[in-house]
């Protein structure tokens, strides 16, 4: 029989399409240190809106969920928005992109870039 097992919820699920394209975008711009920043403003559609950047540094009140060799932050403001989240990229007719699915919005836009709660 094996030992206890801890299971410790993420705030930010990160599947595996969404880390491969990180780790290749490191590998293309030859720095290990790029991360996948998640973040909400307001705006869009529905009130709230998704974005995405790059970085190569954590900000002292980021949230930071890692997988496989790759590390997504999330700054303190938007936590409350992206708490159990998932972080997805796909690829397809209308091009590709990363994005989110998100249990506690209420409503979302057509194209999943904009909700509210």
């Amino acid at each position: 029989m094996s030992g206890i097992e801890t299971f410790t919820p993420s705030v930010l699920e990160v599947t595996e399409s969404a880390v491969a394209k990180v780790q290749n975008l490191k590998k293309e711009e030859d720095n290990e240190a790029l991360k996948l920043r998640v973040y909400v403003t307001g705006g869009g559609c529905s009130g709230f809106q998704y974005g995405f950047s790059f970085e190569d540094v954590m900000a002292e009140d980021d949230t930071a969920v890692s997988r496989d060799g790759v590390t997504v932050l999330i700054d303190s403001l938007s936590y409350q928005y992206l708490a159990g989240s998932t972080v997805d990229y796909e690829e397809g007719l209308m091009g590709s992109r990363f994005l989110i699915t998100n249990p506690n919005a209420s409503t979302t836009c057509g194209c999943g870039a904009s909700f509210s709660i």
